[in-house]
């Protein structure tokens, strides 16, 4: 009786030790998703894309690439996503698209006229706190002013944010630089470079564009890097897809080796968890000459 007694309670203590260590393997099995589901809640999708102004006209007509657009959009599910090039009717369109989305932006020669520099955001996860809007031009309050030579005149929209999830906030500066004048690049970079040194430097600031300009082999692309001011994306990434080929397809090929002219760069805290060129297109039609690239950020990632 004795012998049974004993082996009932080991029996006991041996099932107390097993629901001991399947409790702990369960909850650290659970505090690992949690860990997992926080850390994919705080990153943030962060894309630019030159749309290519809308045009009746084939080819590339804006009918045609308007459905190609909206769906690549929301596949890559960006929380925020600076646009150039866009005419007024065209980001109405592209909003009727993205219902998860809102827009912020000014045309560059006023009110409605001319391109944009729109900046669409997903509302369930940013509020924007304050935003303006100003000219690449000596005069960058006068709407519309254009100096340094360019024929059209260019401008930048930013945006301050709240993120929704991480509490935190950050700015969004969205630009398009000038196509032919490269005087009129580098003293752009340098006004962007001066405007985004009066944010509150507690605050990451993502600058994004179209900067027609190859990164990496430009004084514009200096001026924006030098002395750590902005940081590439692509140069912190701990992964990179597509980084060998260009962000400029000409609604042609996709040119392997060719320059990355549109940029995602920060200053800040902050962390690249990824970032990509997107060459999507299908039976040979873009929805624009440009490729968006995307980067997957942490902000505050030190805190």
């Amino acid at each position: 009786m004795h012998g049974m007694k004993q082996r009932v309670c080991l029996s006991r203590v041996t099932a107390i030790l097993l629901f001991t260590a399947c409790a702990f393997g369960l909850s650290a099995f659970r505090a690992k998703a949690q860990t997992a589901v926080a850390a994919e809640s705080d990153t943030l999708t962060v894309m630019t894309y030159n749309l290519k102004f809308a045009s009746p006209n084939p080819p590339n007509a804006w009918p045609q690439r308007r459905p190609l657009m909206a769906e690549l959009i929301r596949q890559l599910a960006p929380d925020v996503l600076g646009t150039q090039e866009g005419l007024y009717g065209q980001l109405q369109e592209l909003a009727a698209d993205l219902p998860a989305f809102d827009w912020i932006g000014l045309g560059r020669d006023g009110g409605s006229r001319g391109e944009f520099m729109a900046v669409f955001y997903r509302t369930a996860r940013l509020e924007p706190l304050a935003f303006d809007h100003f000219w690449l031009s000596d005069t960058p309050e006068v709407m519309g002013s254009k100096t340094w030579g360019p024929k059209l005149a260019r401008m930048v929209t930013w945006v301050k944010f709240r993120d929704r999830q991480t509490k935190g906030e950050f700015v969004f500066i969205n630009t398009h630089l000038d196509h032919q004048v490269q005087e009129a690049r580098e003293k752009a970079a340098q006004l962007v470079r001066e405007r985004a040194a009066t944010f509150d430097a507690r605050l990451p600031v993502l600058l994004v564009g179209d900067f027609n300009a190859a990164a990496g082999k430009n004084k514009a692309y200096t001026i924006l890097t030098g002395d750590r001011f902005f940081t590439n994306t692509w140069t912190t990434a701990r992964e990179r897809v597509n980084a060998g080929i260009g962000t400029f397809n000409g609604f042609n090929a996709i040119e392997k080796g060719g320059a990355h002219i549109d940029w995602i760069l920060y200053r800040g805290d902050a962390a690249v968890d990824r970032v990509e060129v997107v060459p999507f297109s299908r039976e040979g039609q873009f929805p624009s000459d440009h490729c968006p690239v995307v980067a997957k950020m942490r902000l505050g990632a030190s805190r």
